[in-house]
Order: structure tokens, then C-alpha cells, then sequence
């Protein structure tokens, strides 16, 4: 029998970098990392536009840990970006900026990236939420992602809050998605039945030079190429700190819950990647206002109603986790919307784009 996965956590969140007068982004990132070098280290680092800063825990072992060094990451690049004249802000995407006007961040890394995806690549402005969690047996990371697959789209439905893209609304909950469906191995994996499979496939590509290197695997979900970590990638960042940590329990819970039937030699019905798509697309489209596929009845079923089902599923692991509140969270966020369905009620009121971005500032700051 495999030895019991660690379940440790770490959490990365991107974002954006705001200049307060014009509500823009602003390419400053070089400047945060040269203040962050004395204060967080290594928990701070650049990407592809100087525009996005993306901070990292450590590796934490339970989920109040993970609290405390998130809110203490957004605290400490809140103030970094204050002495800039900065704010930061939250969201999947920027309510009106343009990808044409970003700089790129000097690296070599992101040169041959540019050159490999040209424009696909200068316009992937886009903030996400990457929940890494310990498991270190790479076979057992496996089938627990085989199964994992199936919430992703519940997942992405809770965390959506990308609903503008270039000042419109796109009348999609999470347009972040879309925007990275571009990019070539993303969404819901294939399942695969062990990681020497797993190993075949991405050996494959490389020797075909499809790609020069593991880490251009980017799946929704996938085995970390250099930690023994499974990364669920397919949360737009949430507005709120508590809103991350509900999504980091949730995933962490939902691991475990996952091992603790196959250590009982049980099984999580697995379905096809075209049909756990079709989920993926509703999520993105309605959030938690709409309706996913309950494939195992052939019914659609309110996002809401399924979200409490996954509460009850996950219900004889979150003690043993100690995230029994953080997971209940999710009463919260169906009560008061997603960052997406809340960012279109401020737009709504005030007919200003501005407003949004203000919004999203003040919020990615609260119960810090």
C-alpha cells in the first residue's frame, strides 16, 4: 500500500500592479523585486509583463498556516507597491487594459517563450491562482489527478472573477480561461494510468521538440515537474484572501478525500475529458449562476446545488484537515457571488469601468 501523501499545501497568486490615478496597469515589477529581495525573498518573482507580480508561500502544513502566510504575502506587496505609489488588485483579468501596452519582463526565458508563441504570448494577460499539494508518491499523484479532474470545473465556477476583457463585458464569469485556451497543452488533461505514462507522453514531446522542457505543461491540473506536488491551476485569483483559502481547503480536502477511497479500495467514477469540457465551459461561462452536467444521472443540476454536494463529500475529511471553516466559506461566496458577479453589480451601478478597478483594490486589501 502507498504511504499516506503528506497533503501539505502551497498556495501562488498573480497580481496585477495598479497605478491608482489612472487605474491602469503599470509595468513596475522590477522595482517591487528589488524592495521585495530584503522582505520576501523568494516568495515574490516576475512574469511575462512587468505588470504582474506573483507571490508564493512556503510549504505549509495545514491550512490555518497557509491562511496566515497568504494574508501576510498580500500585506507585504500591498505596502512594497504603496512606497511605489502603487496598488495591487485581484482579479483574472484587468477590467480595461491592454496587453499591447505592457512591457515585457527582460529574461531569456520569456524572449524564447515570445518567439515560440509570438502573439499568444504578449497577450496572455491574464492572473491566476496555482494550489500545489504534497503528494509524494508519483504514481499515487496520478490517479488522484485522474479523478481530481472532475471538480475542476466546480472549482473554476467558485473562484471565477475575469468578466472584462479591453473595457467590455465579455458575459463570461471567467474570461482568463478563455484567453489561455490559446495557449497550447492547457484545460482538463487526458487521464493516464501511471506516471510512467504520464513520463512516455511528455518524453515524447520533448524529443520531438514539441517542448524543451517539462514545466510547458499547462493543464488545469497536472504533476509538478520539480516538486512532489499535484498543481490544481484553473482558479482565476479571488478577490478576497478568504475566498484563496477557501479554494486551497476545498483542494486540499478534496485530495484527500480522493486518497482515503483508494486507500479503502474504492474508486471515484471517472469520465471522459470531453464530457468534464462541457463543465468546464458552463463554469466559465455562468459561474456559480448556472447549471453543470451531473453526468452519473444525465441531468443538469444548479452549480449551487452541486456545491453543497461537494461540501457533503468532502464532510469526513475536513476535521481531520482542521478546515472544516475555511471550507464552509462557500456559503459565503454563493450568498454574495464570485468576484466576477460582483465586479459586473459595481459596473452596473455606475456605468463606470474605473469604479470596478477601485473595487477590486479595496477588496484585495480586506482582512489583511
Amino acid at each position: 500500500m502507498t504511504s499516506a501523501p503528506s497533503l501539505t499545501l502551497g498556495i501562488e497568486e498573480e497580481f496585477q500592479l495598479i497605478d491608482p490615478i489612472s487605474r491602469d496597469l503599470k509595468s513596475h515589477i522590477l522595482e517591487i523585486l528589488d524592495d521585495g529581495k530584503t522582505v520576501i525573498a523568494e516568495h515574490v518573482k516576475s512574469e511575462i509583463h512587468q505588470s504582474v507580480a506573483e507571490v508564493g508561500t512556503g510549504i505549509c502544513q495545514n491550512i490555518q498556516q497557509a491562511d496566515g502566510e497568504v494574508r501576510n504575502l498580500r500585506r507585504i506587496l500591498r505596502d512594497i507597491a504603496a512606497d511605489k505609489g502603487l496598488k495591487i488588485a485581484a482579479a483574472g483579468t484587468h477590467p480595461f487594459a491592454s496587453w499591447r501596452e505592457q512591457l515585457i519582463t527582460p529574461s531569456a526565458h520569456y524572449d524564447s517563450l515570445i518567439e515560440e508563441m509570438q502573439l499568444i504570448a504578449r497577450a496572455n494577460l491574464i492572473f491566476g491562482l496555482h494550489v500545489h499539494i504534497g503528494i509524494e508518491d508519483r504514481d499515487l499523484q496520478i490517479q488522484i489527478m485522474n479523478e481530481f479532474r472532475y471538480f475542476l470545473p466546480h472549482l473554476l465556477a467558485l473562484s471565477t472573477n475575469s468578466p472584462f476583457w479591453l473595457g467590455t463585458d465579455t458575459g463570461l464569469k471567467s474570461f482568463r480561461t478563455k484567453v489561455f485556451d490559446r495557449y497550447p497543452r492547457t484545460n482538463i488533461p487526458d487521464s493516464y494510468e501511471s506516471y510512467s505514462q504520464f513520463e512516455d507522453f511528455v518524453d515524447l514531446l520533448i524529443q520531438t521538440n514539441c517542448i524543451n522542457n517539462r514545466k510547458k505543461i499547462w493543464w488545469d491540473i497536472r504533476p509538478h515537474a520539480v516538486f512532489p506536488t499535484l498543481e490544481v491551476r484553473v482558479c482565476d485569483i479571488p478577490m478576497l484572501a478568504d475566498e484563496t483559502i477557501c479554494l486551497a481547503a476545498l483542494i486540499q480536502a478534496i485530495a484527500a478525500k480522493l486518497y482515503k477511497l483508494r486507500a479503502k479500495n474504492l474508486g471515484f467514477r471517472q469520465y471522459s475529458r470531453a464530457l468534464l469540457m462541457e463543465n468546464k465551459w458552463r463554469a466559465s461561462r455562468y459561474g456559480i449562476r448556472g447549471k453543470l452536467v451531473d453526468f452519473g444521472r444525465g441531468v443538469e443540476v444548479d452549480e449551487p446545488t452541486l456545491i453543497l454536494e461537494l461540501l457533503e463529500f468532502i464532510d469526513d475529511v475536513v476535521d481531520g484537515l482542521g478546515s472544516r471553516k475555511q471550507c464552509e466559506y462557500v456559503h459565503t461566496i454563493l450568498a454574495r457571488g464570485t468576484g466576477a458577479d460582483r465586479q459586473v453589480e459595481v459596473f452596473r451601478k455606475t456605468n463606470q469601468i474605473n469604479s470596478v478597478v477601485d473595487y477590486i483594490c479595496e477588496e484585495t486589501v480586506t482582512g489583511l
